[in-house]
């Protein structure tokens, strides 16, 4: 068996774990999700829209934390839980998909995972310790310059991006080590989806790869906490079931239209999301200031 049809193998099995146990708890407490709030058919098209536009790699967590408070759906003690089991099995089918449809070079691969595994495992114990606000700040900061170099090479004021598949050598261990710092900032609550594309096409190789790479990380670590906030109950139940199931059709549009875009089209996608989430984390973080300050005022 090569390494990718094992990484796939994988992939299906623990996803497959977890899918058993989301069913277990979902029969076994289908009178209280019945009862909790959200109408079935618009978080259905919800879960539909946001795994659509999370397979190009925008937070889902970013949007469904706004939605889900502001229509107060879900309070904040299972929040997290919910932003957390929704996501699963619709990463599971983009890293399914991008995974078998996007030729990456397999050790590039397999070291990037587990690179961003071990950060999501052990990142803890030094990102509590670290300023997250100013972290916000310069990884904002960071992905707007991305951005200008992304568009500086399609408007070819610098020469930018790459063919390439996989990654050796230095490139391979500096991939290695941004992805490890990546999986630690999740720990505060920011996305590796943006920074991965960004270090990716800095390091000259394919932007297409950037997709595999990022799906393939979130789906082995997320399900792994996921079991745990299921066994709690500490999640959205009702919003989980439809945003898992219709997030899947969503994904399935939205990595039909990845696979048929060519590099040239996915340069103008991925300057989109790293710019879309470097203003957004830098204006989240100054607005979050402002209410501070007034708040002490």
């Amino acid at each position: 068996m090569s390494i990718v049809l094992a990484l796939l193998a994988a992939i299906a099995l623990v996803n497959g774990i977890y899918a058993v146990r989301l069913a277990m708890d979902l029969v076994k407490h289908r009178k209280e999700a019945g009862a909790e709030p959200g109408n079935p058919i618009l978080l259905a098209l919800w879960g539909t829209a946001v795994f659509f536009l999370s397979t190009f790699g925008i937070s889902d967590f970013a949007l469904s934390t706004v939605a889900y408070r502001a229509r107060k759906l879900v309070d904040d003690k299972t929040l997290p839980g919910t932003l957390n089991t929704q996501c699963v099995l619709p990463v599971a089918v983009m890293a399914l998909a991008y995974i078998s449809a996007i030729s990456v070079d397999p050790l590039t691969l397999i070291v990037c995972i587990l690179a961003q595994m071990a950060g999501a495992f052990l990142g803890p114990r030094f990102v509590v310790k670290l300023p997250a606000k100013a972290i916000r700040v310069f990884m904002g900061v960071g992905l707007l310059v991305a951005t200008f170099f992304i568009l500086a090479g399609k408007f070819h004021l610098i020469a930018s991006g790459g063919e390439a598949t996989g990654l050796a050598g230095g490139k391979l261990a500096i991939a290695a080590l941004l992805l490890f710092v990546f999986g630690a900032l999740n720990n505060i609550g920011i996305g590796s989806y943006a920074p991965t594309m960004a270090a990716v096409y800095a390091l000259g190789i394919s932007p297409a790869v950037a997709f595999p790479i990022m799906m393939g990380a979130c789906t082995f670590s997320v399900p792994m906490g996921s079991l745990e906030f299921v066994r709690l109950g500490s999640y959205g139940r009702k919003i989980t079931f439809f945003s898992s199931v219709f997030g899947i059709a969503g994904v399935l549009a939205a990595v039909f239209i990845v696979k048929s875009l060519n590099v040239a089209a996915l340069q103008w996608v991925i300057a989109a999301v790293i710019l879309y989430s470097g203003a957004s984390m830098l204006v989240s973080e100054f607005l979050r200031k402002g209410t501070a300050a007034k708040a002490g005022a």
